[in-house]
C-alpha cells in the first residue's frame, strides 16, 4: 500500500508518520498493492484530527477521529476502521477482487474555490462507478457519508442513495 502523508497545520514527524503507517500497516492484507492511503494529520487548537482515506480500485473507505492527542486520535482511527472492515468484510472481499467492476484509473480531485459567490469552499470530482443500489449504500457506509452518486448498473443512470433520519436508505432517480 502506497501512503500519502498530509499535514494541516501541523508538521508531520517521522515518528507520527512510522506510527501511522504500523497502525495501518494491518489492512494492507484486504487491499491490492496498489491501493493508496492517505493520512491526514490536523491540528485547531486543541484538537488532534487523524483521518484516513483508503483507496483501492474504486473502493474506499475513510474513518476521521478527533482528541486531545494526535496518537490517541490514531488509535481510534484504527479501532474505527477495524470495525468497517469486520461489518463489511465479505462483501468488499467480492467486490474489490472483481476486475470487471473496477475502472482503471481511479482519481479523486479536489479543488477549492473560495470565490465563488454561493459559498461553495470546496469541488469534489470523481468518477462514477457503474454498480448496483446494495453496492452504492455499501459505499456510503464505508465513506461514513450520509450520500452518495453512482451509475445505476441497471439503467445506465445517475442516482443518489441517502441516508434518511429514520435510519433507513433512500433511493433518488432521475426521470428524463
Amino acid at each position: 500500500m502506497k501512503y500519502i502523508i498530509k499535514g494541516k497545520h501541523v508538521s508531520v514527524t517521522p515518528a507520527m508518520q512510522e506510527k501511522a503507517e504500523k497502525k495501518l500497516s494491518k489492512f494492507e492484507k484486504f487491499f491490492k498493492p496498489d491501493a493508496e492511503a492517505i493520512l491526514t494529520f490536523n491540528v485547531e487548537k486543541d484538537r488532534f484530527t487523524f483521518e484516513v482515506a483508503i483507496h483501492s480500485k474504486g473502493t474506499i473507505i475513510r474513518a476521521e477521529e478527533c482528541s486531545s492527542d494526535m496518537y490517541t486520535s490514531m488509535d481510534l482511527v484504527v479501532e474505527k476502521l477495524e470495525r468497517q472492515m469486520r461489518k463489511y468484510k465479505t462483501r468488499l472481499g467480492k467486490k474489490i477482487h472483481q476486475e470487471a467492476m473496477v475502472p482503471e484509473n481511479f482519481v479523486i480531485q479536489e479543488e477549492i474555490d473560495e470565490d465563488t459567490e454561493l459559498g461553495i469552499v470546496k469541488t469534489k470530482r470523481f468518477p462514477l462507478k457503474p454498480m448496483d443500489v446494495e453496492e452504492a449504500i455499501l459505499q456510503m457506509n464505508l465513506l461514513a457519508h450520509n450520500f452518495f452518486v453512482f451509475t445505476n448498473s441497471e439503467n445506465e443512470t445517475v442516482n443518489v442513495v441517502y441516508k434518511r433520519k429514520d435510519g433507513r436508505y433512500g433511493l433518488i432517480e432521475p426521470e428524463i
